[in-house]
Order: C-alpha cells, then sequence, then structure tokens
C-alpha cells in the first residue's frame, strides 16, 4: 500500500494543481467579463457629462432594484461622492459608494470593482470621474448573480472531475502495484 500511495501522490499533486489553476483562470474569465457593458456605459457617459450633457440625459429612467433584476444600472454622484441621480435603486434608496471607492477613482481613469452594498447584493461596478462645470462620478454596474452561479456550477464540476481523476489514478497505481507482485510471485 505504501508504495501505492507513493507512486501515485506525485500524480495526485499534479491534478489538484491542474484543477486550482483552471478553477482561477475561469474565474478570472467570467468576473472579468462581467464588466464588459458597465465599461462602455462609464466611459460613454462620464464623456457626456463632462462635455456638459445634464444627469437626466445620461442616467435611464428605468429604475433597477439592485437586489432582484439583473439589468445593468448608471448612479451619478457628486465630487463629494454623494448620490445626485441614478436608475439603481437598494431598499428605495440610491446607495451610496463607500468613501475609500470614491477617492480611488479619483485617482484613476477608471476603477473596475466588485461592490457589495449590502450583504447578497453583489455587482460588477465600473466608476469613472469626469469633470467640466459640475464634475463628479459616474458608476456603471449590474449584479454578478449569474456569474457567481456560473462559477459555483464550475466549482462543482471540477471538483466532481477532480475527486474522480485521483480515484481512478489511485486504482490504476493501485493495480499496477499489485500486477507487479503478483509477477515477481511466478
Amino acid at each position: 500500500m505504501k508504495r501505492t500511495l507513493l507512486s501515485w501522490l506525485p500524480f495526485a499533486i499534479v491534478v489538484t494543481i491542474a484543477g486550482w489553476t483552471a478553477w482561477l483562470v475561469v474565474q478570472q474569465v467570467y468576473r472579468s467579463s462581467a464588466n464588459d457593458p458597465q465599461i462602455q456605459m462609464a466611459e460613454d457617459g462620464a464623456a457626456k457629462l463632462g462635455g456638459g450633457v445634464l444627469v437626466p440625459q445620461v442616467v435611464p429612467s428605468e429604475t433597477v432594484d439592485m437586489a432582484r433584476s439583473l439589468a445593468p444600472y448608471v448612479i451619478v454622484y457628486n465630487e463629494m461622492g454623494m448620490p445626485v441621480s441614478g436608475s439603481a435603486r437598494l431598499r428605495g434608496q440610491i446607495p451610496t459608494l463607500p468613501v475609500v471607492a470614491i477617492e480611488a477613482a479619483r485617482r484613476q481613469p477608471e476603477l473596475r470593482l466588485t461592490w457589495q452594498p449590502v450583504p447578497g447584493v453583489r455587482s460588477a461596478v465600473v466608476v469613472r470621474h469626469y469633470g467640466g462645470a459640475n464634475p463628479g462620478f459616474l458608476l456603471a454596474g449590474r449584479s454578478l448573480r449569474e456569474i457567481e452561479l456560473r462559477v459555483r456550477r464550475f466549482a462543482g464540476l471540477l471538483l466532481l472531475v477532480w475527486g474522480a481523476s485521483l480515484v481512478i489514478l489511485l486504482v490504476y497505481f493501485g493495480l499496477a502495484t499489485w500486477l507487479g507482485r503478483a509477477s515477481y510471485a511466478r
């Protein structure tokens, strides 16, 4: 049995590392692609606001309940980080972005982050600072619910394949060891 485990262990390690690598890559691809519509919405909206277009012309009129909807949304904050207008609502209010996110968005052209304003409500958001006569920040976001569901499904499948691979390898090396001993007995 010891010989079987010693033969199996390096392969088990390789299979485990490959599984973790696959999970990490897939999770990052899913998560980064969750920003795609928001990047365009944030860039275009911030450019319009910086060019003098009024906030009502940039913020969609349809209200999105962040806790229930998968629809993308836009929120405009003033220079101090207070909500001016937005299509998103959470518990009936336009949610406030944390001060640390506002400060980070002030220092870079575009901030991409996962935002969880309350437990169980997670969004992929892109924040852009804009200038002009009334500078501020434009946030474009959408729920991560479906992305996180896909990642969980993939993780479950990967766990199943990983476990089956380890068992198959253990059986293979067990049989190889047993057959090797059986051939010595002749």
